[in-house]
């Protein structure tokens, strides 16, 4: 199993809106970067879900219920979607201000590349992240 950080603004998308549709299709992504991690993404993989420029923090886990498939939102084959399924709200939600202030996490790509919105997380990082939310799974 492979873990990721999926980002959005709660405006936009958040959690709550992601709990109650039950899935939710993470498309429009347009960074060659972070598009290439959707493609790397495997059903049954796990996802921190950020809330990005309102909150700044991880408030849940979501599950990949659907590899990558042609964007819906564009007719540009160069771009990638995934579904994404809610899994488990996080007990205390882990803020970007504490990711950053823990040494453990310093190479996480959440704090070296902020913009990046849909990141690789290590297993060493998502079992930190969940120690530091009092989230067992």
């Amino acid at each position: 199993m492979n873990y990721w950080l999926v980002k959005s603004e709660p405006s936009t998308y958040s959690w709550e809106k992601l709990v109650k549709e039950k899935k939710a299709v993470w498309d429009g992504v347009r960074n060659y970067a972070a598009r290439n991690n959707l493609r790397a993404m495997k059903k049954g993989d796990l996802c921190f879900f950020y809330h990005s420029n309102e909150g700044l923090a991880i408030v849940g886990i979501a599950k990949v219920a659907r590899e990558a498939f042609q964007d819906p939102t564009t007719i540009d084959i160069a771009w990638s979607a995934i579904e994404i399924a809610p899994f488990k709200e996080l007990k205390n939600p882990v803020t970007l201000s504490s990711l950053k202030a823990d040494k453990h996490l310093s190479n996480m790509q959440i704090v070296r590349l902020s913009r990046l919105s849909v990141s690789v997380v290590t297993p060493e990082e998502f079992e930190k992240v969940l120690a530091m939310s009092g989230t067992k799974i």
